[in-house]
Order: C-alpha cells, then sequence, then structure tokens
C-alpha cells in the first residue's frame, strides 16, 4: 500500500530533512527577498529531476507527475519567508542572518514540502494524477506571496483541483495533527492613522489642537464601534498597536501617528467595519478641528477549508497516523494569505503539532524563543506526500 512506502521512505529520509531544515533555519530571509532560499529549494529540485518553474522572482513552482497526469490535480503549499525577530535559542543551526529568524515555522513548511516532494517523485508511477508544488514568498507581509502568484497564474496550467497546507502549532504535541472544516482563520487588515493639527505649549492647549488628545480619543471610540456594531457572535478583533508622537513633557506634538490591526471571522463585516472606522475618524476630526488621515490596508481575507477535501484529508490523516492523534484544530484570529488559494480553489489547511514540553520546546510563534520538536519534520513529511498522492476532491 502506498501509504506504507510514503512512511518507510519519510523514515529514510528524516536524517537528510533535519538538515535541509537546519540549513533553512540558519539562513532565514525576510519576504520577498528569498532569494536564497529559493535558490536552495531550486537545487534541491533539480537534484531530484523534479522540473520547476520561478514565479514573482523568488517562488518555486514544481510539478510532478504521477501515473494518468491528467485524472487529478492536487497542489501543495509551503510558505518560505522569515521575520523580523533576533533569535534567542543557543542551538547549533540559530540563525545566522542579524535581526532575521524563521520564528513562524516556514523553515519546517518548507522542508517538509520539500520532503514530500523527494516522496512523491520516486513513488511517481505508484499514485495517479499530477501534483503541483508551490514555494511560496512573502506570507508575512501585504499584500501577501499567494496573491502575487495567483496573478502571475499559479493556478492555471494545470489548474488544481484542490490545495492543501500545513502549519506548525507550537501548542499541540508532536506526532499530532488537527483539521477544522469551514472559516478557520480570520481576515486581516493594517489601519494607518495620522493625526495633524496645531502644536504648542502644553499650558496653553486652548491654542492648540491637542492631537494625543484625539489619538487618545479615537483609540477608545473605535473600540467602541467594534465592539457595539459588530454581532457578538461573530469574533472581531481591533488592536491600536502603535502610539507615536510627542518628545517632551511640556509639547503638545503637531503630530501623532498610530498603527494597529483590525481581524474578522466574516468578510461582509469586514467591510463594513472599514466604513465604520472611516466615519468615525472623520466625524472626530470634524469634532476636534484635527486633521485625520486613515489609510486601511485591505489584507488577507478568512481563510476557509471546504469541508469534503478537509473531511477527505482528516481521513487520510487518521489512517497515517491513526484517529487518537487527529483532532479538531480550533479558530483563529491569526491570518494567513492561503486565503486568497480558498477563494479560488478548495483548499484545506491544517496543523502539525511541534510541541515537546520534556525538552523545553513550548514557545509560540513568532516569539525569539521558537523552536520545534523535529521529530515533526517525518510525519509533516509523510502526511503531505500522503495527502498528494491520494487525496481527491
Amino acid at each position: 500500500m502506498i501509504t506504507e512506502k510514503i512512511k518507510q521512505l519519510a523514515s529514510a529520509f528524516a536524517g537528510e530533512l533535519t538538515d535541509i531544515r537546519h540549513h533553512l533555519h540558519a539562513h532565514p530571509e525576510l519576504s520577498y527577498k528569498e532569494f536564497e532560499t529559493s535558490a536552495f529549494v531550486q537545487s534541491k529540485l533539480a537534484e531530484w529531476n523534479i522540473p520547476f518553474t520561478v514565479m514573482a522572482e523568488t517562488g518555486v513552482i514544481g510539478l510532478i507527475e504521477g501515473k494518468n497526469p491528467g485524472s487529478r490535480v492536487i497542489a501543495l503549499r509551503a510558505d518560505m519567508d522569515a521575520l523580523p525577530i533576533t533569535e534567542a535559542n543557543e542551538v547549533p543551526y540559530k540563525s545566522q542572518n542579524a535581526g532575521i529568524m524563521h520564528a513562524c515555522g516556514h523553515d519546517v513548511h518548507t522542508t517538509c514540502l520539500l520532503g514530500a516532494a523527494k516522496i512523491l517523485q520516486q513513488l511517481k508511477q505508484e499514485w495517479e494524477g499530477t501534483v503541483k508544488l508551490i514555494f511560496q514568498p512573502g506570507e508575512e507581509r501585504n499584500p501577501g506571496g499567494a496573491s502575487l502568484l495567483i496573478k502571475e497564474g499559479v493556478l492555471e496550467n494545470p489548474k488544481p483541483q484542490g490545495i492543501v497546507a500545513l502549519h506548525v502549532n507550537p501548542s499541540l504535541e508532536v506526532g499530532k495533527l488537527s483539521f477544522r472544516s469551514g472559516r478557520v482563520m480570520a481576515s486581516a487588515d493594517e489601519i494607518y492613522v495620522t493625526i495633524k493639527g496645531k502644536g504648542g505649549h502644553a499650558a496653553a492647549p486652548h491654542l492648540t489642537v491637542d492631537t494625543i488628545l484625539v489619538a487618545s480619543q479615537l483609540i477608545v471610540s473605535l473600540q467602541q464601534v467594534i465592539s457595539r456594531n459588530n454581532n457578538p457572535l461573530q469574533p472581531s478583533v481591533l488592536s491600536i498597536c502603535a502610539i507615536n508622537g510627542g518628545h517632551t513633557t511640556n509639547v503638545i506634538p503637531s503630530e501623532v501617528k498610530l498603527m494597529g490591526t483590525f481581524r474578522a471571522m466574516d468578510e461582509t463585516w469586514r467591510f463594513k467595519a472599514h466604513e465604520l472606522i472611516r466615519r468615525q475618524a472623520s466625524g472626530l476630526a470634524e469634532a476636534t478641528g484635527a486633521e485625520i488621515d486613515l489609510h486601511i490596508d485591505v489584507g488577507y481575507p478568512t481563510v476557509d477549508n471546504e469541508p469534503l477535501l478537509t473531511a477527505a484529508a482528516w481521513k487520510i490523516a487518521e489512517d497515517f497516523i491513526g484517529s487518537e492523534n487527529v483532532s479538531e484544530t480550533e479558530m483563529r484570529m491569526g491570518a494567513e494569505d492561503f486565503g486568497y488559494y480558498t477563494q479560488q480553489v478548495p483548499g484545506c489547511f491544517f496543523r502539525l503539532g511541534v510541541r515537546n514540553e520534556g525538552k523545553g520546546i513550548v514557545h509560540n510563534v513568532h516569539t525569539p524563543n521558537f523552536d520545534i520538536d523535529e521529530n515533526s519534520i517525518e510525519k509533516g513529511a509523510g502526511i503531505m506526500a500522503t495527502l498528494g498522492a491520494t487525496i481527491r476532491t
């Protein structure tokens, strides 16, 4: 049975895949600057005689044809970019690029997809259809590498009938997987605000436009706009995460800048909220005499797992590692540009457990101490290969 052969190969390649992950982790690159990473991926595909093309400058798209290649087309996707974080882990594979770290596990995702590619290539006479490999840039930064690849035709020639991706989960024990049908992650939009007004002496506020006070009013009122207008049964979050203005104790500044994020689980509410946010800023500007420039950078859409594809993937996962090791993942207000793919074709975005409390591997993504139990790589490569070889929409 092909699943057993995939397991054997995933185990046989485990050491090589760990070395690949160490190389990627030690050489992280920021979004849309993944030139060395892209070259490394290309070199591996070339070594394994897997044809590929380059898209969106650093994206690498491979194609593996099994028997009867036109019978089914499945895409497997991994992201490649890192984050502007200084790594705190003291490990042999610690980041060698100052201020940059694979703190979200994209090195693991790329490694797992490379492993799946090598397995599928070796077994291509034993499965039917075509597998499209998508090594994607820029997941961590708008406009999202997925959107760029889609514009360049990554979902065409051939068009996949479904797309699958995994993501590390540091709250899920190593050796386990989790799935969720339907909406699984939120949309994400970035908010940028500049508040301008006549500055002056703090002892004479009546001669100024108090931009600090206006900023404070805007922050509080936007929270009320969201909480009082959104259906409380539909999660939504607005967080202002940066306030920059002023430099001393007795001067009201002429400019204050705010930055934040808006998340939603409902696309209709998402864009209604944008209008409410703009209206609130405009009204406050009129009431206070300030000038408020507000820009909402529309980001990633919600991630929606297609029910039939997800149910099929869930069943395959249970057969692969046992039903006791597969659970339902929670909805998250985090965002993923995988949502662009799920707007176009049926998709399944699932979680790979990487936690090991006994080894002290417990830190969350986007932190300087994030790491994984590398035993998860064998499971990740194996399940991606199995899904590529067997899942049908």
